[in-house]
């Protein structure tokens, strides 16, 4: 297996993982755990540039907070639903730049990461282990569609190597 990585806008990717959290890897395999862990790419500003994370703001409107997100029972009921274009977060960097961190997936809000609010560095320290942002659990129907679309380690490799290049 290879780790999964899907473009989207602000350079995030998703991972799959096969047993929970423990595994970020996307795996071809049926029996699959369908849920995906969105973090910051590699090739994000806030990682590359050496900015320093000043808040992370889960409120995305007056009235939709991503905190406020109560997951209940097996077929977690009350989860909010996400579009692939649905804001998670904004991040502000010390420069006053804002950065609005998307889904880009369809799919139930699992989690926020909390952890990530008192000690916003973490983002940038282990930006795809404990510096996560969100766990979003895809429709079972849209799921293999979802793990098709991803991108190996090297093919994402090989597409920052092609935007580093026709930017010079």
């Amino acid at each position: 297996p290879s780790v999964g990585v899907a473009l989207g806008q602000n350079a995030i990717f998703i991972r799959f993982g096969t047993h929970g959290f423990s595994q970020l890897q996307h795996n071809n395999d049926v029996s699959f755990c369908r849920i995906c862990v969105i973090t910051l790419a590699e090739a994000h500003p806030l990682l590359q540039s050496g900015k320093t994370i000043k808040s992370i703001n889960y409120q995305i409107s007056a009235n939709c907070s991503r905190l406020q997100n109560k997951v209940s029972g097996k077929s977690k009921r009350g989860a909010q639903f996400l579009t692939e274009l649905a804001p998670l977060c904004r991040i502000s960097s010390s420069d006053g730049e804002e950065y609005t961190i998307y889904s880009c997936i369809r799919g139930r809000l699992i989690e926020v990461n909390e952890n990530i609010l008192s000690n916003p560095a973490i983002l940038q320290e282990k930006p795809s282990t404990e510096g996560y942002i969100a766990v979003v659990l895809p429709k079972f129907e849209e799921s293999k569609s979802i793990t098709q679309g991803l991108l190996t380690q090297k093919e994402y490799e090989e597409v920052l190597l092609k935007r580093l290049n026709s930017s010079s």
